[in-house]
């Protein structure tokens, strides 16, 4: 319950701040604005804004700079949300339990809403608001840029969209997916140890339990996708198997994907005890992974 209850109380300051931070609706532009606030103040998780303020916690980090930078990641993942769902990519009505953007608007608009909150993203990280330090800033914008772009998520999802013309095993699924989803959650560890001032041998320790972590969250979603109840999650389930795509269940089955979830937790676990202790919410979080697979 104490986990839960923190994950609310995040969410509720992230969009909180993003209603701030978004421009309001007005002007001949202003359908562009209420797209970007139809996708980004939706009810969501808001997972990578949580690790970006539990994470700087554990370093007694300034609470507004890790707000904004929680904001400015939520921007970028709502972007890549917008993107995601649009008949060109996975052709989705449903996300955050509401019509995605390109129904509630049109595809031109969605386009440009995504455009505008990636954007929007890198303006909220360079202001001194963010951080009095220019070189935490340079830091947080330059491991954005490489967790969001041709490294990071587009690469993964550009694996995704070749999946009809090249093979998929397992080794290409991890990949595709360490990419895809795994980048921004591996970011919103590492941007609360940088706000945070981590020293190396933590932020070592952290991005060994945001990689497992990031895998694990992702073969949840894929179990999910395949036994989830549609009004529950708030979104388009079977896709994978409506598209034809292959995931971690249709490749590993449910019980070897469930068995995989247990053995990413144990390590995501073992990553934490460098903390002694002091991250009984974070590990909390590996316990909420597991809790969506059941």
């Amino acid at each position: 319950m104490e986990f839960e209850t923190r994950l609310t109380e995040i969410a509720d300051k992230v969009t909180v701040a993003l209603d701030q931070l978004i421009p309001p609706a007005q002007g001949p532009e202003a359908d562009l604005m209420r797209a970007m606030r139809h996708a980004a103040l939706a009810n969501g998780k808001r997972m990578r804004p949580f690790y970006v303020i539990e994470t700087g916690a554990l370093f007694d980090a300034d609470h507004k700079a890790l707000l904004r930078t929680a904001a400015a990641l939520e921007c970028v993942h709502t972007y890549s949300l917008v993107h995601d769902d649009l008949p060109c990519m996975d052709d989705d009505d449903l996300r955050r339990g509401q019509p995605t953007v390109h129904k509630a608007f049109d595809e031109a608009t969605a386009v440009l809403a995504g455009d505008a909150l990636l954007t929007l993203a890198f303006k909220i990280l360079a202001s001194d608001e963010t951080h009095n330090d220019p070189a935490v800033r340079l830091r947080l914008i330059e491991r954005l840029a490489d967790a969001s772009g041709a490294t990071g998520m587009v690469g993964g999802q550009m694996i995704d969209m070749l999946q009809e013309a090249s093979p998929r095993d397992l080794n290409t699924i991890t990949r595709m997916q360490r990419l895809k989803t795994g980048a921004l959650i591996s970011y919103s560890v590492e941007a609360g140890a940088i706000v945070g001032g981590a020293s190396a041998n933590a932020k070592h320790a952290l991005a060994g339990f945001a990689q497992d972590l990031g895998l694990a969250y992702q073969i949840a979603d894929d179990l999910l996708d395949a036994t989830g109840d549609q009004n529950v999650v708030g979104k388009t389930l079977r896709s994978d198997e409506a598209a034809g795509k292959a995931n971690f269940v249709t490749i590993l089955g449910i019980e070897g994907a469930r068995e995989r979830i247990n053995l990413l937790a144990a390590q995501a676990r073992q990553h934490l005890d460098f903390f002694r202790g002091r991250a009984n919410i974070l590990l909390h979080s590996v316990d909420y992974v597991l809790d969506r697979t059941r």
